[in-house]
Formats: C-alpha cells, structure tokens, sequence
C-alpha cells in the first residue's frame, strides 16, 4: 500500500505537522494532507504492527485534524480518519466480525479536558452532577471475547474494531479467564466481553531474563509481548509468557427465553462486579465511582503517582458515565462514545535520533554499547543514553548512527530502543561496526560458543577493577555508605585506590587534601569501612562478583563452608550438589576459586579483618521452623521478602532459592508466577499466605 519513498516522505511530513501543532500554525489548506498522514500511521499501527510514531504524537495529530474539522464543518469529508474506524487486516489468523464494533475511546492530557467532557455530558443530559465509574487503562492487547450457553466459544483480537483476528486457542492458554462461566445465572445466552491481555511486570522481566541467557534480545516492553502473544502460532509458545487478562467491558448481551435484563446489567461499575463475581479479573478493586467530575480528576493524579508501584502496566484512566441508560442517551460517534473517556498519563514513547555509539566495559568483562542519543523527554526523565545490549540487537534491530529511533521508558524499566526508524533514512545513516579488542586496555575481545556477550578477559582491565570495586561497596553487598560509585572512580583516578582490598587500606590523610571531604565525611567514610568488615560471609560472597552468583545463590554457599578457602577443594560435581546450583554456576564458582590471583585477594581481605569464616547463627533454642525449609514468591502484603526470610532464618528455618521436594513451605504473595505453578504440581509443598506464615513464626 506504502512504498519504501512514500513512507519515507509522510513521516518527514509528519514531523513537520508536529511541529506546527506545538507552534499553532496549522493551515487548514493543508487538511488532505493531515489525513493522509493519520491514513498511513493508522496503517502502520493496525496492519503491520510497526508504528513510526508513538500513541502520543499519533493523538495530537488526530486531535488537530479533530478539532480543525469542528471549526471547519464543510471541510470534513466521509473517508476522514475521524469518521471511520481504520481498515485492514493481516491474513495470518483467520478474520471474524466482532458482534458489536470496538470503537477507540476519546483521549485527555490534563484536567481541562475532563471538565470540559463532564460539561458536554451535563449539558447533553440535563443533569447537574454525573456519576462516573473511574479504573485503570490498561497497557496490552485489546482482546474480545465471547461466551455461548456459559462456554468461553471465541476470542479475537482488535483488529480494526469491526472485524478482529481469532485466536482463540491462545486465549485458552490465560489462565485468569475461566473456560465457562455461569451466565445462565442471570439469564444470559450469549455475551461479548471486551479486555486487555496483559504480561505483569515480574513475569515480563523473567521471561526477558530467560532471553538472555539464551543470547536472545529481550522484548522491548510488555505491551507488544503480550499482543504479539496473541499471534504466536504455538499455543504452548504463548503458553510460557504466563500471559493475564484484565475484562473490563460487556459489549453485548442476549437474554435466554422468558428472561428479563439482570439489575447488575443496569449500571458498568454492576457489570464489572458481576465479572469479578463469575471469576473474571475484573477491575472490581481498582475501580472507583464518583458524583461529579471533580473526585474523578483528583483520583486520576494520585492514580498517576503510584502507576509504577502497580505489578502491570497502565497507560492511564479510564472515565465512564455509570449509567447505562445515560450511556444510550449519549450515544456515540463513528470513533468513539461520548460517554466515556482516556486520560493519559505522560508520555513514555518518544522519537530521537542515535548520535554515537559507545562501548563500556563491566565487571565481568562483558562489552556493553550503549547509544547515545538526542536528549528526549520520556516518561518525566530526559533520556540521552541507552544500553543496546550486544552485537546480536544491534544486528536484529538494524541499527545505525544517525538513525531515527523510537524509545520507550516504562515505570522503573530502563529505556529501550523499541525500533529503527528505517523507513525515514537519508542515506547518510552509518552501520555500527563491534570493536575486536577492548576500548579501554585493548586486549583481545572473547566470545563463548553459547553466548551473544564479547568479554575482555584480562582481569587487571582498568574498567572491570573500578567496576568490581563499585559493586563490592555497593548497599546489597558490603553496604559501605559514603563510597558510592562517584567515590570510587575519583579515588581510582587520583591513585588512592587499585583494588578492593585497597579499600580497606585508603590513605585518610591524603583524601582529606581532596576538595568537598569534611573531617565528618572522612570520619563516617572511615566507620562503614571498618564496619563492613563485619558483615556476614553470604554479603562478601555476593560482594565478590562472581559471574552468577545472585543474593540466594550466596547464602546456599555461606551455608555450604566453615570457611571460604574451603571452595578451593570443591570440584564440579560437588558444586553442583549444593541446592539449585547448576553447570553453568558451578562452572563460574569453581572458576573463581581456581584463580591464583583471587585466592591472594581472599587471604589479603581476611588479614585486613574481614570474617571469611561462617559465623552460622545460633538458632533459637527449640526454634519452632528448625528443619523446615521456605521459599517466598511474590510481592507480600506487609513484609519485605529479605525480612520474612530473616524471620523464618531466627527460627531455625532455612531458605530455599527455588522450588524442589526439598521445600516445605511457599509463602505467597500477589502475582506469584512459576514458582506457585510448580509447587501445586509436587503435592508436596504446603502453600502458605504471609497471614498464615506470621502466625508459624509467632507474630500473630
């Protein structure tokens, strides 16, 4: 439909359309061409799954063109991307008309625009206060599903809204939505549902993990890995990705013979609670209903505070008119109904152009390039540096200095480059060519067989010395507050510091010659020093970097020794015996204790004063968890998970860093994912709630 030259010309004209929305000269001489621009990003989005531009420079274009044609009636035109749902589909799954079209909904950015909805519906209804159902937008796939005398008989995507594709197989694989549910309950035949598939954060960032120890680019965000979900040709593929779903519209209904419509089908905020009842996932506890427009906006801004403490992603609120029979009387328009409406949090998609790319070295030796782009806002921070990962995404995603690129930033997700902007290339674009010895002491770069990473591996590079000794301070290792990474890089640079047992070797007198360090800074800095040579050995473990070598993964071994040298004698095989240890983590262990040059570096550590040896904690006299094993899964109500472990620790209880026969007790939280699968397939686990878990320890 768009040839390569087109494509290229509409998004050079698109970025000039946006800047004449952001300086207010649009002329509406240039309305045709405004249209064809919105035509071709319709396509992109709806048909090839590829967008250019993001949701929120697609919606102040649509709104120009909106209220352009407002003040310009005669201007409008029956083909107007205002007056039609965008058409087309591609033919990879089969097609299927939805029982009722799934029309976009009407965005707003600010309060303003909420008041002024809530005015057009008053004046429209003749009422001085509407009471609105308010919950989260959900940040997925728009699915529609359909059930037929309580059976879950169809599920399809989107699509264009009038016509969607069936996927109906993959969506038997969520598990939050029932097969059948009891509609028959209340009279009802046959039913369409609207929702949102959703990957919850957690979920998202272990499937990504998982990537990566594959050498595969991980996912750019949740959203796109839950819709492309939905069209993956492998159910038990889709299966994996541990998909949800969120239902938060009834779209249609018909009543069985001699029926009448049910008083939950009378209000939305009673339909929602009416799913929730059934078994669906339904907004039911988010949701809010308000009298007036004014708690709805305040709602909305605290929503908007907390999007990031929430297990998925949301893109904003939703606002809908409460009553069904004032639904009707509002009515709709050919895109969108006038009784509801989006307000969008800010924008976390954003266009920019890859100025340079620069290659960083870490504590391991990996090279990392990271692009560095033109400063953009996203998401309420100004990106200008992005990791991209390895040579593998930089070859898959076909990036080039001088591109443009589309960046997303979501919650406390670092940004990712979503895409290359090739369609829009000049010519002038340069490819990115991976360096073959080390930027910083130029050894020779290495790559295993089995992984995407080029490491340096000559231990006494500059970058991995100063990288190794910014993580052994670090708050979840050594905890040396006062020496952060600003600290370390100054230190190093000046000489003061080669290595980490030179940490505890700093020459005092020399930093206090140092411009900004008070006596009382010295005098704090010098106390944490000493006071992590105190720490518990699983701490140093975890302090020492070794590749694989995790939180848990340190514990397991500080409890495995009397004393770290021990590891020297430990072979493969008895690595490998120790709990949730595999070959690739005990290679990297058993690695690390063959280094002469690491076990120099223990012995010094030890002179200095730091404990080597497994101060193992008395347990309590008669603990009431002694010889009972625990594993926490999940964000748990009240506690943090490093302190229900030390609770179950006090009391003879041991920790577990995965599901085994050897586990009693998995103690639940919200969104528990593989873990709680596992545990109910072993019958022999007992699955606990952190109320339940409380009261084993004796705090309840």
């Amino acid at each position: 439909m768009y040839s390569p030259q087109n494509a290229k010309e509409l998004q050079k004209e698109t970025i000039s359309f946006l800047k004449k929305v952001k300086e207010s000269t649009f002329d509406t001489k240039d309305i045709e061409q405004l249209r064809s621009i919105l035509r071709f990003h319709e396509y992109r989005y709806y048909i090839l799954n590829d967008p250019l531009i993001s949701d929120f420079e697609y919606d102040q274009l649509y709104k120009l063109l909106e209220k352009t044609e407002a003040e310009h009636p005669k201007l409008i035109t029956a083909d107007s991307p205002t007056q039609r749902v965008a058409k087309g589909l591609t033919k990879a799954f089969p097609t299927v008309q939805h029982l009722v079209p799934m029309l976009s909904l009407d965005n707003s950015y600010n309060s303003d625009d909420l008041l002024d909805f809530d005015r057009k519906a008053r004046e429209a209804t003749g009422l001085d206060k509407i009471e609105y159902c308010v919950e989260p937008k959900f940040d997925g796939g728009s699915i529609s599903l359909i059930y037929e005398n309580d059976l879950l008989t169809r599920g399809a995507t989107r699509g264009d809204g009038v016509e969607g594709e069936e996927v109906t197989t993959n969506v038997k694989q969520i598990r939050s939505l029932p097969l059948s549910a009891k509609f028959s309950d209340y009279g009802l035949q046959q039913i369409e549902i609207r929702g949102e598939v959703l990957i919850n954060k957690n979920n998202f960032k272990k499937y990504n993990e998982a990537l990566m120890e594959q050498g595969i680019p991980p996912l750019a965000n949740p959203r796109n890995a839950a819709a492309g979900t939905l069209r993956i040709k492998d159910p038990s593929e889709a299966g994996k990705r541990n998909l949800e779903a969120f239902v938060y519209h009834i779209s249609y209904y018909s009543l069985a013979r001699g029926k009448k419509v049910p008083d939950e089908l009378t209000n939305h905020s009673n339909s929602i609670k009416l799913l929730w009842d059934l078994g669906f996932r339904s907004p039911e506890k988010e949701r809010k209903i308000f009298k007036g427009i004014e708690g709805v906006i305040k709602f909305c801004n605290e929503f908007e505070e907390k999007r990031d403490d929430l297990p998925y992603e949301i893109d904003g609120m939703v606002i809908k008119v409460n009553d069904f029979a004032l639904q009707d009387k509002l009515g709709m328009t050919s895109h969108h109904p006038r009784w509801a409406i989006a307000y969008k949090f800010k924008a976390r998609q954003a266009t920019s152009k890859l100025l340079n790319v620069e290659f960083q070295v870490g504590r391991t030796g990996a090279v990392t390039p990271v692009a560095k782009l033109e400063p953009v806002a996203v998401g309420g921070v100004t990106v200008s540096s992005i990791s991209i990962h390895n040579e593998d995404y930089i070859k898959e995603k076909d990036l080039r200095i001088g591109d443009a690129v589309l960046i997303e930033r979501a919650g406390d997700v670092i940004p990712q480059i979503v895409k290359s902007l090739a369609d829009v290339r000049t010519g002038h674009e340069k490819k990115i060519h991976f360096p073959k010895t080390c930027p910083v002491c130029e050894s020779k770069l290495f790559k295993e067989e089995e992984e995407a990473v080029w490491r340096c591996i000559n231990i006494e590079c500059p970058a991995q010395v100063v990288e190794r000794i910014i993580h052994f301070v670090s708050k979840d290792a050594m905890d040396i507050r006062g020496f952060g990474e600003a600290n370390v890089r100054k230190f190093y640079e000046l000489g003061l510091l080669k290595d980490v047992p030179g940490i505890y070797k700093i020459d005092f007198k020399k930093i206090s010659e140092l411009e900004g360090f008070g006596q009382k800074s010295i005098d704090n800095l010098q106390a944490a020093i000493e006071g992590s040579k105190t720490q518990p050995l699983h701490r140093l473990i975890y302090a020492l970097g070794i590749r694989f070598v995790g939180e848990t993964t340190a514990k397991t071994l500080a409890q495995a020794v009397n004393h770290l040298l021990d590891f020297k004698g430990y072979t493969l095989e008895s690595l490998q015996n120790l709990e949730d240890i595999g070959p690739k983590v005990a290679g990297s262990i058993h690695h690390f204790f063959s280094s002469k040059d690491n076990i120099k570096m223990l012995e010094e550590l030890e002179k200095l004063g730091l404990t080597l040896k497994n101060e193992k904690k008395e347990l309590k006299s008669g603990g009431s968890l002694t010889g009972q094993t625990f594993l926490f899964t999940g964000t748990l109500p009240t506690l943090k998970r490093s302190e229900a472990e030390a609770m179950a620790e006090t009391q003879g209880g041991q920790i577990l860093s995965g599901v085994s026969a050897k586990l009693n007790y998995l103690v639940v939280g919200e969104d528990a994912g593989s873990k709680l699968d596992k545990a109910k397939k072993l019958n022999t686990v007992k699955i606990i709630s952190e109320d339940e878990f409380l009261k084993l320890v004796g705090k309840k």
